[in-house]
């Protein structure tokens, strides 16, 4: 497992930048029209003079699960033609590919075939090895890879196959039944042999005795054992043995004399460096019996204290790696080990050791990274860059593993939390947001999951951080609002997250929020709580994220009153009559509809103009509901008398209101409101056959930038409102009050700029 996070120079936490070679290959997997087209069956096929050599070929495999994105039969078919392509080495996970697509890689005569998670691939499709196996050095065949076993998880029956693969190096097998009559004897360049979680049956490791090359021995989680150990002490060559199990339950991995047992192993198998007894009662339990002490002195002599007996002689001559993980009488925390490296659970350099080790044992890994998550959380982990690095490779290789996926963004709350959080790098945050992701999408349906990543996303800035993921993780959001426990913790986060993510951030986003259905999301949850007389903050958040979508974005509006928001809004209008944030929140919105000129006789009835001019009057949450109220007014009545459709109240009895309203105001009042841009109130200051409209318009940019002067002053000069205040202060119509206020605005601009200069 290569490490990606590295401690650059300037002690910050990131990943390598992608090379110019690998940006090419990106550009290539998502835009395969520039040298491939279709044919009439929907398969890719490589264009016409194009020939692509065997490292353009094996790279562009790589890069395109790389970069997330489907390997099926139609991707695989622009290979089909082995003159034009040439493939040697294939590593596949978590592809979608058939029987078809792999005999089209197979016909390469491949170097080297790795296959994790490709559920496709049935025992029908091992006649392949058969046919094409003979330029083979390295067969991997990992889990839900079915080609030598059956799909059932209870099938336990072995598939009748021989390995013709006659140069095989290395070997992996996960899972497979071996019959009896499986010949290893021809197999005489193999020299790594994997049998994790392999059923033995009948077959007998002795079988092993005739391959004079075999230096790797791995039998994770195969059990029983004991009785092949004979077998096992002939294969003299190894340098490395694992007889690991991941549970001891059920008494496996119990030896009788496990002290005696492993210094039979040791007496014969004299050139092992690492050795892995994870699981087992194969360290004894520290103290040295009599009958082991009398085993090592027949052997050899002066040896240096250790508290695992059985491995007495190799005090002098200390493994390379000895795997100690979860083994019986905590012998892992033992002080003194004949070991240079140790995976364990006694401190972080022996869990980060085992979770580099184990990375391909899923339910072995997931138990790791909850002792990564208990060392975070209750004390303190120093190697920060090694542990992000062993999560995010676990999570990115074991995807549909839910609880290692809920495991891994626990222990990635706690660390992107932590104080260094700000030394990431982009290319590491932009990993992390991308890893929480991929395990939110493929595990939707479970709310710890969710609630793990929503958590953690709350740890980045918004919106920024997640722009490159922004469609993706509305979708998983939306999810979290919609689909989980009405008022429980994930929907709140996640609507939260949600309200955050619209709130800052510009029309072409917010129109894809509107087009997944977001405002209709708000509505319904709105309309559950007004049936059941609720009132919570989802409800409040709820009218606040349509209040976000719907600024300056005219078809979000029209998606609101479609929806029966007008509805919905009298409703809670008068079921929450005292709730201050939540009117705030309702006339913010309703702001944002009757900017848009062909939405307004929309709002044209008397109903609404009546609860509109009451609340005029309203001291709810200082001035904005009273200040929403008179801007939804004013720019209805900016359309003048003929658009004006009822007959009461009456046009001028509003606008006498609204000005009252106005004049009670405090222009130094502080705000709870954020405006992107000034068109909609600068189109108001233009208004000269309605004066009352201008003068709501001067009043709100004399308010922003006499309290808020560095952010609305220049922003005033930039859509030339000092020109179009200028004009309104030359022209007769508007009356002294207005030409006043605008004065104000201009003044105070034209000490922001000189505050400007001044720094």
């Amino acid at each position: 497992m290569s490490c990606k996070v590295r401690l650059m120079e300037d002690g910050s936490l990131d990943e390598e930048p992608l090379t110019l070679k690998e940006i090419a290959y990106q550009k290539l997997c998502n835009n395969l029209d520039i040298i491939s087209g279709y044919t009439e069956s929907g398969q890719r096929t490589l264009n016409a003079g194009i020939v692509l050599t065997n490292e353009i070929c094996d790279a562009f495999l790589e890069n395109y699960q790389r970069f997330h994105r489907p390997l099926d039969d139609r991707v695989i078919n622009l290979f089909s033609d082995i003159r034009r392509t040439s493939l040697k080495i294939v590593n596949l996970r978590y592809s979608t590919l058939t029987s078809q697509g792999l005999e089209t890689l197979m016909r390469h005569k491949l170097f080297a075939l790795s296959m994790w998670y490709c559920d496709k691939i049935t025992v029908q499709s091992h006649h392949l090895l058969a046919h094409y196996g003979d330029s083979l050095r390295s067969l991997e065949l990992g889990i839900s890879s079915h080609l030598l076993q059956n799909a059932e998880p209870n099938e336990k029956e072995p598939v009748d196959f021989q390995l013709t693969c006659p140069h095989l190096r290395r070997l992996v097998l996960n899972g497979v039944v071996m019959h009896h009559r499986l010949q290893f004897a021809h197999l005489q360049d193999l020299s790594h042999l994997d049998l994790t979680s392999c059923v033995l049956a009948n077959f007998s490791l002795e079988a092993l005795g005739m391959l004079p090359n075999l230096h790797t021995l791995i039998l994770f989680n195969v059990w029983p054992i004991a009785n092949q150990l004979h077998a096992i002490c002939c294969l003299r060559r190894l340098t490395t043995l694992d007889i690991s199990i991941s549970s001891s339950g059920n008494g496996h991995g119990v030896y009788d004399l496990p002290d005696q047992t492993l210094v039979m192993l040791m007496d014969n198998l004299r050139h092992l460096t690492h050795l892995d007894i994870s699981g087992t009662n194969l360290a004894g339990n520290g103290v040295a019996t009599k009958e082991s002490t009398s085993m090592n002195t027949k052997t050899e002599q002066h040896f240096g204290p250790t508290d695992i007996p059985g491995l007495a002689s190799r005090t002098q001559r200390p493994l390379q790696f000895l795997g100690l993980y979860h083994t019986a009488h905590w012998a892992c925390k033992r002080h003194d080990i004949p070991a240079l490296e140790v995976a364990g659970d006694a401190n972080e350099q022996q869990i980060l050791t085992a979770a580099r080790y184990y990375h391909d044992r899923p339910v072995l890994l997931t138990r790791v990274l909850n002792d990564l998550y208990h060392l975070f959380r209750f004390e303190n982990c120093k190697d920060i860059h090694t542990a992000l690095d062993v999560v995010l490779c676990a999570m990115d290789r074991h995807l549909k593993f839910k609880h290692m996926q809920i495991s891994g963004s626990a222990t990635l709350f706690y660390i992107v939390k932590g104080r260094d959080r700000s030394k990431f790098g982009t290319l590491l945050r932009n990993h992390i947001i991308r890893t929480l992701l991929n395990g939110m999408e493929m595990h939707l349906t479970d709310d710890t999951m969710l609630r793990n990543g929503y958590l953690t996303l709350t740890q980045f800035h918004m919106p920024v951080d997640v722009l490159f993921e922004y469609e993706r993780l509305i979708k998983i959001l939306l999810h979290g609002v919609s689909k989980t426990e009405q008022e429980g913790f994930v929907q709140r986060i996640a609507i939260y997250l949600l309200n955050t993510l619209a709130c800052q951030v510009d029309g072409r986003q917010k129109l894809f929020l509107g087009e997944l259905g977001v405002v209709s999301t708000m509505l319904t949850l709105i309309k559950d709580r007004l049936t059941r007389s609720v009132f919570d903050d989802v409800m409040e958040v709820a009218w606040s994220t349509m209040w976000n979508v719907t600024d300056e974005t005219a078809i979000n509006c029209k998606r609101f009153l479609d929806g029966r928001g007008m509805e919905y809004f009298l409703k809670c209008l008068n079921t929450f009559p005292d709730r201050d944030e939540l009117l705030r929140n309702m006339m913010g919105l309703l702001g944002n509809v009757a900017e848009v000129k062909w939405l307004r006789p929309k709002l044209m009835t008397q109903e609404f103009i009546e609860v509109f001019a009451r609340l005029l009057d309203s001291v709810s949450d200082g001035i904005e509901v009273s200040y929403n109220a008179a801007g939804v007014l004013a720019h209805i009545a900016s359309d003048g008398p003929d658009a004006w459709t009822i007959k009461t109240p009456t046009r001028q009895h509003v606008l006498e209101r609204m000005v009252a309203a106005i004049q009670r105001w405090n222009i130094k009042s502080e705000r709870n409101i954020n405006y992107r841009s000034f068109e909609p109130i600068l189109s108001l200051v233009r208004c000269y056959e309605t004066p009352e409209c201008q003068h709501w318009a001067v009043w709100a940019l004399a308010n922003l930038t006499q309290v808020y002067p560095d952010k609305y002053c220049q922003l005033v000069e930039q859509e030339n409102g000092i020109q179009i205040l200028t004009e309104l202060i030359e022209h007769e119509s508007p009356y002294c009050e207005i030409k006043r206020i605008a004065r104000l605005v201009i003044e105070q601009c034209d000490m922001g700029i000189e505050r400007m200069v001044e720094g």
